[in-house]
């Protein structure tokens, strides 16, 4: 079990300049978290950060996918950089050694990020703004 942790860890090293935990890093794990959790978390990044990294292994790649679809399709990011490449982990039933496909895709704002953002913000509290 120690080997799983260990191999997790080891994941979220590395990187330029030696930032272990990137801010605007998610990754999106194959919990049962619906599909706009991880879309409307990465549109939150996006206003802080302007550029966000989505990463995931094995078979969460398809949400991670998916999930930088409905941001790139309804306008709100463009794609910057895809990275794929596979990552040795410990078998947790068999303690033998598996490689796990991952995936790192970097996505920015777009031009009309914010316009869409207050858009969306304006129709959720019923179009009424206060002045």
């Amino acid at each position: 079990m120690e080997e799983v942790t260990e191999g997790v860890n080891n994941m979220n090293l590395g990187g330029a300049g030696g930032d272990a935990h990137k801010k605007n890093r998610i990754q999106v794990s194959n919990t049962k978290k619906p599909l706009y959790f991880y879309v409307n978390l990465a549109k939150k990044y996006m206003q802080q950060y302007n550029e966000i990294e989505l990463s995931a292994l094995g078979m969460a790649i398809a949400t991670v996918v998916t999930v930088a679809e409905i941001l790139k399709n309804n306008g709100f990011a463009i794609e910057k950089k895809i990275m794929t490449s596979t990552v040795d982990m410990r078998d947790e039933t068999r303690g033998r050694p598996v490689q796990k496909a991952k995936i790192e895709i970097v996505l920015g704002k777009t031009e009309k990020f914010d316009e869409l953002m207050a858009a969306a913000e304006e129709g959720e509290n019923g179009g009424h703004e206060q002045s």
